[in-house]
């Protein structure tokens, strides 16, 4: 049978006949009626008329209270053959939608997003300065805070203000969807039933994009008020009435029923493993960092679940507590609790390093909880005129690879393209990408670089305005570009030798570089005011204003700090007596540096990796060449890179472990770059460091599991 509609299209079809009888137009939809301090002065109240429609029916008879220009009406509507009706073919329909979910594998839903977000009422975000009344970075959801930014616009001598929440936040704290779109200045979403495919207003500033969510608060009948620089948000409260689980084909599928729509997270329960933490980073030898292939010289079990945990605004039916649920193909545990607040609490355990795949459904809502190993949500959003965001499978054979990517038009106006750093700088020298981003005010990155694990250097190039903050090392691959969108990916050295007034020729074997080795090192104010020997017995020689004056036992390491000249330089001699001999005090130096190639010296900005992985569309990888050693070549991990398309715009990609499988070798990221359509391309530093960041979160990680990195790349917009 085909029913007429049910009863929450009955209530929201009143707008169609109620004019009819010459009372004006009405909004709301059912239940779902806009709350008294979201409705215009000049709206007709209906909330409290279309709940008691909702009441009335069961005894086959509704009563309709109208109040209009003054005056109240009231009258009673529908038959009790037309309820029945209804009744019935909604009964029937709702039966085979629930038939459906279970047995139509084919199901759309590879364009729903999952998000994903740390445990409830976590801010991790860098301290940040006071914010103006009209904005600020807490959101207040159901009586938890997140970090969401967020600002209110007044509409002048109209009257009424706007509110606006940063997209990826909104996405992640309340479980909408944002879909595909090709247009930047609207974004298309989706919520259970409310589909705006026309797309929210979106505004654009130097870290965020901000989305109106003004209307749509008022169609989902959410509550929304402001206390000082938070930002409060009530939804409809909400009820889990049931909870069902089946397996299928591709794995198990879990199903809440909801009597309305209603906020969701999804959180990573960060709790201690057995697999081993990462070791010293030496350059020449990386570490491993795959969570399906631990390291091989530990002999110690390995964790090999991850605990998820789904939080739904809604109160849980009383029968369902303490229920037992079946393990299923893929899922190895399934847990419901009742948690404080009217939460519902959904625990599930799957296989380490997959996640689950939540979407919700309207017409009557649910909430779908997929555990599969293809979890990912593949979208293409076209997020501002000059950067795409695109998450997307790519395939090598049988091997299906999720990959995250932002492409960045550098000739774009406004849109720069710089190496970042922890700033301010402190002792630790590392942060997680998140931090570095937000306190460098980038809209985007990408982690970049390699450094050392124990003392958190850099390992490898880092140009910034001309200045070296860290010189090459090992002929590693690294991109250079400039202002005018120009770009270059190839393997770099940098020679520089100082030349005494004898003629005598000294080879530098690194600037400003934490990677030791026997010979000079240089260090420059670039590297901070001081320098402390990074191994017993340098010799230290201080050169100011183009000579010599002071050479000087530098002990043992990590002791001593000896300060860096302003218009001079350091010398570290390790290892080399000679050199002392040729440099005495009062000698004269002049100083020659080259790079190789020797076009990369014209770009002001230059960021290492390595190994180099396409140039001229054609893989040219030769791990060896760039120093790294065999056991690293052979390994697979979850990736970074940076490429350069035939359009000249800049890629930057995060390659995560193959779907029910192991990450990528640097051959399968060649190939995937490939794909992607660079003509040059080369490896970031990747495993726990990888992480991609979009206006003020991540994109492709849970915060948690990120660790602290050196150095990254970051987009801004002036």
């Amino acid at each position: 049978m085909t029913p007429c509609v049910s009863l929450d299209s009955f209530v929201g079809a009143i707008p169609l006949w109620l004019p009819l009888l010459g009372l004006g137009q009405a909004r709301g939809r059912g239940p779902y009626a806009v709350p008294p301090d979201l409705v215009g002065a000049n709206d007709i109240r209906l909330d409290l008329e279309w709940h008691l429609l909702i009441k009335y029916s069961r005894s086959f008879k509704v009563k309709i209270m109208v109040k209009f220009f003054g005056f109240v009406f009231d009258f009673w509507v529908i038959s009790a053959i037309s309820i029945a009706w209804c009744l019935v073919g909604t009964s029937t329909a709702i039966a085979e939608s629930d038939k459906e979910i279970f047995v139509n594998t084919s199901l759309p839903i590879l364009d729903r997003q999952f998000p994903i977000y740390p445990a409830e009422a976590k801010l991790t975000q860098a301290t940040l300065s006071p914010q103006p009344e009209n904005q600020g970075r807490q959101v207040s959801l159901n009586g938890r805070t997140f970090w969401a930014p967020w600002t209110i616009e007044s509409m002048g001598a109209s009257g009424g203000f706007r509110t606006w929440i940063s997209d990826v936040s909104l996405m992640q704290i309340t479980g909408i969807n944002l879909l595909n779109s090709v247009n930047s200045a609207k974004q298309p979403i989706e919520w259970f039933s409310q589909v705006e495919n026309d797309g929210l207003v979106t505004r654009l500033t130097s870290q965020y994009r901000y989305l109106d969510i003004t209307d749509f608060a008022k169609k989902v009948g959410w509550q929304m008020s402001k206390e000082g620089n938070i930002l409060k948000i009530i939804t409809l409260p909400a009820q889990v009435g049931g909870i069902r689980q089946g397996q299928q084909e591709w794995g198990d599928r879990i199903v809440l029923d909801l009597d309305r729509p209603t906020s969701w997270r999804l959180n990573y329960v960060d709790k201690p493993t057995l697999i081993p933490k990462d070791t010293p980073d030496d350059p020449t030898k990386p570490t491993p960092d795959d969570p399906t292939k631990p390291n091989s010289q530990d002999k110690s079990a390995v964790a090999d679940t991850q605990e998820w945990l789904i939080v739904v605004d809604g109160k849980l039916d009383p029968a369902w507590v303490g229920r037992t649920f079946t393990k299923g193909k893929y899922l190895k545990l399934l847990r419901v609790e009742s948690a404080a607040g009217d939460r519902t609490y959904i625990r599930v355990n799957i296989p380490l390093g997959w996640r689950p795949m939540i979407f919700s459904l309207g017409n009557r809502d649910r909430l779908v909880i997929d555990i599969r190993p293809d979890y990912l949500v593949e979208r293409d959003i076209l997020w501002n005129p000059g950067i795409r965001w695109r998450s997307q499978y790519r395939n090598l054979g049988n091997a299906r690879f999720p990959v995250f990517s932002l492409e960045v038009n550098p000739r774009q106006s406004g849109i720069k393209i710089r190496p970042i750093l922890n700033n301010p700088p402190i002792e630790t020298r590392t942060a997680p990408l998140l931090k570095i981003a937000a306190d460098n005010r980038a809209i985007a990155a990408i982690n970049s670089g390699f450094f050392n694990r124990i003392n958190r250097l850099a390992l490898g190039a880092i140009r910034r305005d001309n200045r070296w903050l860290s010189g090459p090392i090992l002929n590693r691959g690294a991109i250079a570009w400039n202002d005018a969108g120009e770009m270059k990916i190839n393997r770099l050295s940098l020679q520089e030798t100082v030349i005494t007034s004898k003629g005598d020729r000294l080879a530098i074997t690194h600037l400003n570089s934490a990677y030791v080795q026997a010979g000079i090192g240089r260090y420059t104010a670039e590297w901070g005011a001081n320098y402390t020997p990074f191994s017993d017995g340098e010799i230290i020689v201080t050169v100011d204003n183009n000579q010599v004056i002071s050479q000087t036992p530098g002990g043992a390491a990590d002791k001593t700090k000896f300060p860096i000249p302003k218009n001079g330089y350091l010398l570290a001699l390790r290892s080399h007596q000679t050199a002392a001999n040729q440099l005495a005090i009062g000698t004269n130096l002049r100083l020659e540096t080259v790079t190789i190639p020797a076009d990369f010296n014209r770009y002001p900005y230059i960021l290492a990796g390595g190994p180099v992985l396409v140039q001229k569309s054609q893989v040219v990888l030769d791990p060896k060449a760039e120093g790294f050693s065999n056991a690293y070549v052979s390994q697979t991990a979850i990736r970074s890179a940076v490429g350069i398309t035939a359009t000249g715009n800049l890629l930057i990609v995060t390659i995560y472990n193959r779907a029910g499988g192991a990450g990528a070798t640097f051959a399968d990221i060649a190939q995937i770059m490939q794909q992607l359509g660079v003509v040059e391309a080369l490896n970031f530093d990747g495993g726990s460091s990888t992480s991609l960041y979009l206006g003020g979160e991540l994109l492709d990680r849970p915060i948690e599991t990120a660790a602290a990195v050196h150095n990254g790349l970051g987009i801004f917009i002036k």
